[in-house]
């Protein structure tokens, strides 16, 4: 993951896009509104970043009561029985609006999505998940790997789980303070290494849960 020396200063919510015209009686529409204020016509949504959509400060660390209340509080809003009887564009718009808003939670609302979406906002590429150029992470990887594939009976998959799971805590904790201090290099190391360790976790449960079933 190429990584710039200088500070992430990633943390700050941006400033909000100007105004458009409402599409249909062309009122003013702020950039982050569902809806005008002046016709209550539903509105397109615009490009605008998922913590801005979601009205969440832009950071790691998110409320995540907070996050779902506003999520849901705005999907009753695009319900589509609140639109049975508009015409086919609003009906369209109010679709694409749910869209956006599901993105934008479903990335917000996991730490490893948003590690990577906030390292994305820092102009930051995330690594080929296939390749491993830090020894460090890749001799932690295999080693994990090996307890794993050696794991034959419930109880130490279980162990397995555990200790991973307590990883991939500790590594979200890592990634928190590194985004609020603004280290972009240990951001980006702290999240490829939870990719592998959150990777780690599902191949273990799955495992496990195979062992269960085969009993």
């Amino acid at each position: 993951m190429s990584t710039p020396s200088a500070p992430l200063a990633i943390e700050t919510s941006p400033a909000l896009p100007p105004p458009v015209a409402c599409w249909s009686c062309a009122g003013p529409v702020a950039a982050d509104a569902l809806f005008c204020a002046t016709c209550r016509v539903v509105q397109p949504p615009r490009a605008i970043d998922h913590f801005v959509r979601l009205g969440m400060p832009r950071g790691f660390v998110v409320d995540v009561r907070e996050l779902d209340r506003r999520y849901f509080a705005l999907q009753r809003q695009l319900h589509p029985d609140r639109f049975a009887t508009r015409s086919p564009r609003e009906r369209a718009i109010s679709q694409s609006q749910a869209v956006s808003l599901n993105e934008a939670y479903e990335v917000l609302k996991a730490p490893l999505a948003r590690a990577e979406y906030l390292l994305r906002l820092a102009g930051l590429a995330t690594a080929d998940e296939n390749t491993i150029r830090d020894p460090e992470l890749l001799m932690e990887q295999m080693e994990r790997r090996e307890t794993l594939d050696s794991a034959t009976r419930p109880a130490e998959v279980e162990t397995c789980i555990g200790a991973a799971v307590a990883d991939v805590m500790a590594a979200e904790s890592d990634i928190a303070s590194a985004f609020a201090r603004g280290d972009a290099p240990a951001a980006a190391k702290g999240t490829l290494r939870l990719r592998y360790l959150q990777k780690l976790v599902d191949e273990a449960r799955a495992r496990h849960a195979r062992l269960i079933a085969a009993d």
